[in-house]
């Protein structure tokens, strides 16, 4: 459960309110015990006063709460709104959040900085957009009020991977599996990854890994160590099987398999098969631009 709070106009003097004042809300909630008795619970949640420049706020804001919110929020607007008003909505949020907290120098990118208590809020909202929350295309209207629906439900841990699905890589070199960015560049030949994206648990393996299977080496003992490697993610995604309710759907694919888009439609696309090709769109001298 939610509750949102609009600010009815920011022009008025805020003198009653000066800044550090502790403020008061309390909520009631009146429910019936199984005793038979009617009972009512009183909450009290305190807070700080600020002045017009809201830089107090940045202490105590919890991005990954705020992404949630947001989303909940954006979920609502899009049963009575237009899909692409909704996401106008959301790019006006983060511009109208970015510039009111960011510091920067026009016309210089490499001089913009957020707080660390803002840092991940940007990627957050760039996964909202392309999620299958704002996204209709290739969904039927059942799969997409599935999808809302249950984001309006879990908690904030559980949201936040339906927005942004967590990418964990296995290989030999790096030992232990660890996450990577939710990027095309994490698709490397020899490395196998895990995504679990809420509603579906994927396990793709890369040219190399695949070509070690087809081969054969998982059955022989003197490539144990390849065998233990193949097995990890599916230990992992047998965990997540069992631990969620409703079930993912379980996917495992492999580099230039069909069901490889249910990857490739999560991760950012920085990279693309023309990237190190020549050829009218671009390259060496050339490189095509790419709008991400």
């Amino acid at each position: 459960m939610a509750f949102y709070f609009d600010v009815a106009s920011q022009e008025q003097p805020v003198c009653s309110n000066p800044p550090g004042r502790q403020g008061f809300l309390q909520f009631h909630t009146r429910y019936l015990h199984p005793s038979g008795r009617k009972r009512v619970r009183v909450t009290t949640v305190s807070h700080h006063y600020t002045d017009s420049n809201m830089q107090d706020i940045v202490k105590g804001f919890d991005q990954e709460a705020a992404a949630v919110l947001t989303a909940r929020y954006a979920v609502f607007r899009s049963e009575s709104e237009d899909p692409s008003d909704v996401l106008r909505w959301v790019d006006r949020q983060l511009i109208r959040l970015v510039s009111k907290f960011s510091e920067y120098q026009p016309d210089q990118p490499a001089t913009f900085r957020l707080e660390p208590e803002l840092s991940i809020y940007p990627q957050l909202m760039y996964h909202l957009r392309r999620s299958n929350f704002l996204q209709t295309f290739n969904a039927s209207p059942d799969e997409t009020a599935f999808y809302r629906t249950v984001i309006a439900r879990e908690n904030t841990m559980n949201s936040l991977v339906m927005i942004q699905p967590a990418l964990l890589q296995y290989s030999f070199d790096e030992g232990p599996p660890m996450p990577v960015l939710l990027d095309s560049a994490s698709l490397k030949p020899d490395v196998i990854l895990l995504l679990d994206a809420f509603f579906h648990v994927v396990i793709w393996r890369g040219e190399t890994i695949q070509a070690w299977c087809d081969a054969g080496y998982q059955d022989r003992e003197e490539h144990c160590n390849f065998k233990d490697l193949l097995q990890a993610p599916a230990k992992d995604a047998k965990q997540i099987l069992t631990d969620r309710c409703p079930v993912p759907r379980y996917i495992q694919t492999n580099a230039g398999g069909s069901q490889e888009r249910f990857l490739t439609a999560r991760v950012n696309p920085s990279t693309t098969d023309w990237s190190n090709k020549s050829g009218f769109l671009g390259g060496p001298d050339n490189p095509p631009r790419l709008f991400t």
